[in-house]
């Protein structure tokens, strides 16, 4: 890199720096930004580094880049319960649960594994090309499975193919809305959000519906179909609007974690992941096997996912009046009780009503999840910072279906699965309580 090259990506560091709102606000930030760069700087990269624009027609054209690739991301492999039935009783016979529900929290930590990697790139400048390549990674896997007919073909094609595509996809996805949108991110993380509500409610649908007709392999192939058509538009519409930043650190910023805040995040992220993905997991298997009508627990999922629709639209609205925090408490918190009320609701009827609320409390969860972390640490370095929290958080995603699988096939039941997953999501609830105090140090207030 040229002289020239690293003074321009430095002074665009500062000036990024001084303009940001969260500027001087978080601990191990001794001297005013301000004072490390020259008026010609700030002059200089002003128009980049101000508030995002939050509207017009190519803020909201990005948006709708952004949601297309959350309906093709998690979306899509939010229909795993789908997919998880349908091997446990169909396809992957010889197969437990439990080592069936590893490939769907392989995708679902894969969602997030490469943000730490996809961010950092995302920081530099890279999206263009790496989204290009991660929708035709996801296409290819999503073709190949169809043809799978055996337990490590689907965790190669499924699991990991697909899941690192869809996680390259997804990570840049959120970072890009930074750069268009901030008093109103709330909603637009909320209408980015309402992708995936499209995508986890139309493919279970889909599925259910093309499955008798076409039998499996036609059906995943019209799921490539409109994964194709949405991919398209995806990639014509997103773009950043900052340019490049080469932000110090290197590809692991440990300084983000003196932020006590942040660290308590991400450990709190960790235990919701660990019970969260739970009750979507085995929803329809749970309902199959109590004598609900099996074409009935296929539409669980779906229904589970078009009432999250309601948590995500609402509460982007809610988290731009009293803070992203003050929102996603209360919410995790009823996401914890309804998981552990989910093995009590033995009848048609009271399986739609968990269903309706867990949907709602994860949408609203999902919805917000990297809206804490934008007010963690400087706009410029959003994209690495982000990665880090989603590439940690993984773990829990990684872990916790087959954690609950394991405990099904011990038992024979849900309930000790239910006490489990709901006790991780509380305990979350906790830890989320406390960064909440570290951000705002009063009892009330915006957060």
């Amino acid at each position: 890199m040229s002289e020239k090259t690293t003074r321009v990506s430095e002074d665009l560091e500062v000036a990024q720096d001084a303009f940001s709102p969260t500027a001087g606000k978080y601990p191990g930030k001794s001297l005013d930004v301000h004072d490390k760069a020259s008026p010609a700087v700030l002059n200089k990269y002003s128009k980049y580094a101000g508030d995002p624009p939050g509207g017009g027609a190519k803020a909201w054209s990005v948006i709708l880049g952004a949601s297309l690739t959350t309906l093709c991301s998690f979306g899509y492999i939010n229909t795993w319960g789908l997919y998880q039935d349908y091997y446990e009783h169909v396809l992957l016979l010889d197969s437990g649960p439990s080592a069936i529900a590893w490939i769907g929290s392989t995708q679902y930590a894969l969602m997030f594994i490469p943000g730490l990697f996809v961010g950092r790139l995302f920081d530099l400048g890279y999206l263009k090309l790496p989204y290009f390549i991660a929708s035709c990674l996801l296409l290819t896997c999503v073709f190949l499975t169809a043809e799978c007919t055996q337990y490590w073909q689907f965790f190669l094609a499924q699991g990991l193919g697909g899941g690192l595509a869809s996680g390259i996809l997804f990570g840049p996805a959120v970072g890009v809305i930074h750069h268009w949108f901030l008093k109103r991110s709330g909603l637009a993380l909320g209408v980015f959000a309402v992708g995936s509500l499209i995508g986890g409610t139309i493919f279970p649908i889909v599925g259910q519906n093309l499955i008798p007709l076409v039998r499996f392999k036609w059906t995943v192939r019209v799921f490539r179909f409109i994964l194709l058509i949405a991919l398209g538009i995806g990639n014509i519409t997103i773009d950043r609007r900052l340019p490049p930043m080469n932000a110090l650190g290197g590809l692991f910023n440990w300084a983000a974690f003196r932020n006590p805040a942040y660290t308590v995040y991400c450990i709190a992220g960790i235990f919701c992941f660990l019970g969260i993905y739970t009750e979507m997991t085995y929803l329809s298997v749970y309902a199959t096997e109590i004598g609900v009508m099996n074409k009935f627990a296929f539409y669980l999922v779906a229904i589970a996912n078009a009432s999250s629709g309601v948590g995500r639209l609402s509460v982007g609205w809610l988290a731009d009046q009293v803070g992203p925090l003050n929102v996603i408490i209360p919410f995790t918190a009823a996401a914890g009780i309804i998981t552990l009320a989910w093995p009590f609701a033995t009848s048609q009827s009271s399986l739609i009503g968990v269903s309706v609320v867990y949907g709602i409390a994860l949408g609203a969860y999902v919805s917000l999840l990297v809206a804490p972390v934008f007010a963690m640490g400087e706009v410029g370095n959003v994209g690495r910072r982000t990665g880090m929290f989603l590439t940690v958080t993984a773990l829990g995603m990684l872990t916790g279906p087959p954690i609950s699988g394991a405990i099904n096939a011990r038992t024979g039941g849900f309930k000790e699965v239910a006490y489990y997953a709901g006790g991780a999501i509380l305990f979350s609830v906790l830890l989320l309580t406390i960064v909440r105090h570290l951000q705002l140090r009063r009892l009330f207030g915006k957060v």
